[in-house]
């Protein structure tokens, strides 16, 4: 018996321009736009990103994420949705959660109604790294787990077990044990939040514009491309403000929160990344510039495959519920599939399908040491863990 992830897909080469909007033709900006370099010296653990040090000569903010907090919104909403399924026992909509992905047929509902008017999505900008064809196989991987979630919610009064859906304790679960919406979520967060911003707008999207103005804007692309990016890891301004080691920003979520949980030292260097990231734009300082993009793009990974190899380590047969070892395993399963996005490190489709392909024959109830070891030891070989 296999499990209905699909399985089969190749990586290929970055094919695409970094962004965006066609409609912002840039127009030359004022000479003296930006006149006031950015000592780096001047930048701080407190520094807001907001800091008035990104502010233009006549003291307006060229700082803007409102893409990126949509966006980031958008994912919390369809996470929303698809845990509803368990939460309030009742069954959920593929064709809504395809709708949201989408932002088609006003398919957000309460407290997320207001996306609907957005002209953004997830879907363009999801697996938006890779060539077209395997874009869409990863889209197509989305919409058949919507699909799953869906049918599984339709037995969520009953009980799972081995060859039937239902729940197990508070997950939901199908007749593989597979609980989909950790697969969705934490697949997005590598196909849409890791690949967007760290082989899209920190990659080629460094290439962008930064001596004109994106016209009736008060930024350059490139600036923007940046702020975006940043809007789209946080809410915060100042990124794990309230975090320490033991205790989570409260307002971090996604991929900010795994990377706090699973990259213990990486997170404590984003924040300050970014602002110099964002400082050496005004300074058009290239070589400051890459090298951060870099490091964000270097943790954001290394948070990826150790989220994965730490849900492996909590499947423990007999140690724990097996309702707690099928919810380890449902985000697990995602967080591998998200390692194809994980270009710094040379994994890809196929590493990431191979690992799956191996773990998953049988499903969850078809797990064993073996299985989960020879995983966690392809993890850790692929990522020097």
């Amino acid at each position: 018996m296999k499990t209905k992830l699909p399985l089969a897909f190749l990586a290929l080469s970055l094919a695409i321009t970094a962004c965006k909007k066609d409609k912002d033709d840039p127009t030359p900006a004022e000479p003296g736009f930006r006149t006031t370099k950015v000592d780096y010296n001047a930048l701080t653990a407190t520094t807001s990103y907001n800091s008035p040090l990104f502010f233009d000569n006549n003291g307006d903010s060229t700082v803007d994420r409102t893409e990126g907090r949509v966006r980031l919104r958008m994912l919390k909403a369809i996470d929303a949705y698809g845990k509803s399924a368990a939460s309030e026992t009742k069954a959920i909509s593929a064709t809504a959660l395809a709708g949201m992905f989408e932002n088609t047929n006003n398919s957000f509902v309460a407290p997320y109604t207001d996306l609907n008017s957005s002209n953004l999505q997830l879907k363009s900008v999801t697996a938006s790294s890779f060539s077209q064809a395997d874009q869409e196989s990863v889209h197509e991987d989305i919409i058949m787990a919507f699909n799953s979630i869906a049918e599984a919610s339709e037995s969520a009064a009953e009980t799972a077990e081995e060859g039937k859906a239902g729940k197990l304790g508070t997950y939901l679960v199908d007749e593989y044990g597979i609980e989909w919406i950790q697969v969705i979520s934490k697949s997005l967060i590598g196909g849409f939040q890791l690949d967007y911003i760290g082989n899209v707008l920190l990659s080629k999207g460094l290439d962008a514009n930064n001596t004109e103005l994106v016209a009736g804007k008060k930024y350059t692309q490139l600036e923007h491309n940046w702020d975006e990016a940043y809007g789209l890891l946080t809410v915060n301004d100042i990124y794990a403000a309230t975090a320490t080691d033991a205790t989570k920003d409260p307002n971090e979520s996604f991929l900010g929160s795994y990377v706090w949980e699973y990259n213990k030292e990486g997170y404590k260097k984003l924040h300050a990344a970014f602002l110099k990231g964002r400082a050496a734009i005004i300074n058009n300082d290239k070589a400051v510039l890459k090298a951060q993009a870099d490091l964000i793009r270097a943790e954001f990974e290394k948070a990826i495959a150790s989220a994965a190899l730490g849900y492996l380590g909590k499947w423990k047969p007999g140690a724990t519920t097996t309702a707690a070892n099928a919810h380890a395993i449902g985000e697990g399963v995602g967080f591998i599939y998200s390692l194809r996005f994980c270009k710094i490190n040379g994994a890809d489709a196929k590493f990431s399908d191979d690992i799956l392909d191996n773990l998953l024959e049988g499903g969850f109830w078809g797990l064993y040491n073996d299985k989960v070891n020879a995983a966690s030891d392809a993890i850790k070989a692929k990522f020097n863990l």
